[in-house]
């Protein structure tokens, strides 16, 4: 589990229990996605990351692998953040 900081002092991570994430301060817990069946070819999952500005990636072929993706996905996006709000 990565736990950014952010020059605030907020911090930001994917939700998980591996951290009491509630002794840190008060919490904003916000849905980052959606997965989902593929209602357009049965058997398989979608990610939707639109709630946060991704894109909707489809064809998993089962839920874990669509899980997998979509944290891959928003690891990528915090860390490009993180460094970016650092390079500033």
């Amino acid at each position: 589990m990565k736990l950014f900081i952010r020059p605030d002092g907020a911090a930001q991570c994917l939700y998980g229990e591996k951290i009491q994430l509630n002794e840190l301060g008060a919490l904003d817990i916000r849905r980052a996605s959606h997965v989902e069946p593929d209602t357009t070819k049965p058997g398989f999952w979608t990610v939707d990351l639109a709630p946060v500005g991704g894109p909707f990636i489809a064809g998993f072929p089962s839920r874990a692998a669509a899980l997998a993706a979509e944290e891959d996905w928003l690891d990528k996006k915090m860390t490009a953040q993180h460094v970016e709000a650092h390079n500033e």
